[in-house]
């Protein structure tokens, strides 16, 4: 299947091939799923979250399904930014399409370190920032706190010299005095280019039988089908509210298993999508959604999928 170059698409100046990008933590480290499906064919492939030191995760069971998802608690396993230096940016610049970096971390000081790795990595032009990991300072999510987030995004904006940065939010502000509205502002005023949304929602199971939590961590991230519709009143409100007179670029997940809720997305407003459970389900399905996308900007009438990115009829 060649790509259509109606699906070329731009994420604050960097251009991929399709709006369809596989999300972190779902894809391997790097390029594993060219073993399975055809990276050649995806906008983009985002890597393992990388932290500054190695990280086991939590103990097993850390996964867990639902009837419309999976809950997962994997805690950021991954080998760590020497293990990344050596091992793993010498591959980007062979993978079949582009590559997004994906940081996390603990303090400001971590983020700024691997941010700066991942910046002198000739082919990863593009950085996605998980922000929903606790401030050791606080305690509180990086990005459920405005203040935090802006000094973690100026300490990292200020890094980069080629790499644009986008922020991956999390969905849940309820108990706080802020929207995600509020967040994504925050990000792009202090130094973001774009936005990532959204995260997992945390969520639970209980094994019924033994009344204990069926993850060792006992919650989790949901993610998969149950969130879809939940991402796409977020995009729409920021897409609307904000994103879109301020011409920034949105990356929407959450529960895209057909190409219909890639669709979705494109209309609240997201220039890009990504998908992250689907994989699991058939690490084929990034390959079925470009192929129904593509379709569907013919049948809609457009000559490019950007034309209809936010036109939403409300």
């Amino acid at each position: 299947m060649p790509t259509s170059s109606r699906l070329t698409s731009n994420l604050a100046g960097i251009s991929l091939r399709t709006p369809v990008v596989l999300a972190a933590g779902t894809a391997g480290m790097l390029d594993e799923m060219n073993d399975v499906t055809k990276l050649s064919q995806i906008g983009a492939v985002v890597t393992k979250s990388i932290t500054k030191e190695p990280r086991e995760g939590n103990a097993f069971p850390r996964i867990t399904f639902t009837r419309a998802g999976m809950i997962n608690a994997i805690g950021l396993a991954n080998p760590g930014l020497e293990t990344f230096n050596r091992d793993i940016a010498p591959r980007v610049a062979s993978v079949p399409t582009s590559v997004i970096g994906s940081i996390a971390g603990d303090t400001i000081e971590d983020y700024v370190a691997i941010a700066q790795a991942m910046d002198a990595v000739e082919n990863i032009n593009l950085i996605e920032l998980n922000v929903s990991c606790p401030n050791v300072h606080s305690g509180l999510e990086f990005g459920a706190d405005p203040g935090a987030l802006a000094e973690l995004i100026g300490a990292v904006s200020s890094t980069l010299n080629k790499t644009k940065l986008f922020v991956k939010l999390s969905p849940i502000t309820v108990g706080t005095p802020h929207t995600i509205v509020d967040l994504a502002k925050v990000a792009i005023e202090s130094g973001g280019h774009g936005l990532t949304l959204t995260n997992t929602v945390p969520a639970m199971g209980i094994d019924v039988h033994t009344r204990k939590p069926i993850l060792s961590n006992t919650t989790g991230g949901l993610s998969g089908p149950a969130i879809h519709p939940i991402v796409v009143r977020l995009v729409h409100m920021v897409y609307s509210q904000f994103a879109k007179d301020a011409g920034i670029p949105i990356m929407a997940v959450g529960g895209v298993t057909r190409w219909h809720d890639a669709a979705e997305f494109i209309l609240a407003g997201a220039s890009a999508v990504q998908i992250g459970a689907g994989s699991f389900a058939n690490p084929r399905t990034g390959l079925k959604v470009t192929k129904g996308l593509d379709r569907w900007v013919t049948k809609m009438g457009a000559s490019t999928i950007t034309e209809l990115v936010g036109s939403v009829i409300v």
